[in-house]
């Protein structure tokens, strides 16, 4: 079977839902972030990153999505728990947005924010997808929340990630189905 680093890089890269409290470094967040940028796009890159290293707006961020998702059955057990943090304590999360008038939004979202999280893994870097934090977008007060965070008018996000130093090395992860695959030759 052909290897190299990145085919081990994507293999190996698990979801981190325990983090260090310390913050990750400037050149690393760029290096996150540069990948984010480099990641295709429906011709447009009208790609938007938000990136919170604020605690107290993390805090806020958390409380005002578990709230929100009360609203939603499948999140209710999550939202009302006490201890249950949607960015899992990371120090930094990024908001990926796009342009409303650009096309395959979610699709360009997606490849920016999966570059990232790869990216994160062959520096060293814990990372997680958070959908969670979406909540507050499809809301009623999503503009509020958009301009709190600073995001531009006209883009939406369509997903996040936390970043930060993992506690440990992954433990008792199940091993990925083979994803179904058939040839037309």
């Amino acid at each position: 079977m052909l290897t190299n680093d990145t085919l081990s890089t994507i293999k190996n890269r698990r979801s981190t839902r325990t983090f260090r409290s310390e913050q990750i470094k400037a050149d690393e967040l760029k290096a996150v972030l540069e990948a984010g940028s480099a990641a295709p796009s429906a011709n447009t890159q009208a790609r938007h990153f938000t990136v919170i290293q604020n605690p107290g707006l993390l805090s806020w961020l958390n409380q005002e999505a578990k709230e929100q998702a009360k609203q939603f059955e499948p999140l209710q057990e999550l939202a009302n728990s006490e201890h249950f943090h949607i960015f899992y304590d990371a120090p930094t999360v990024v908001l990926v947005s796009a342009e409303e008038s650009g096309i395959a939004l979610e699709s360009d979202c997606a490849a920016a924010t999966e570059n990232m999280l790869l990216a994160a893994e062959s520096i060293g870097l814990g990372s997680c997808w958070i959908g969670f934090v979406l909540v507050l977008f499809a809301s009623p007060n999503a503009n509020d929340y958009g301009k709190r965070l600073g995001i531009p008018d006209r883009y939406t996000p369509y997903a996040a990630a936390a970043f930060g130093y993992k506690t440990g090395e992954a433990v008792n992860t199940p091993p990925r189905r083979g994803s179904l695959i058939n040839y037309q030759k």
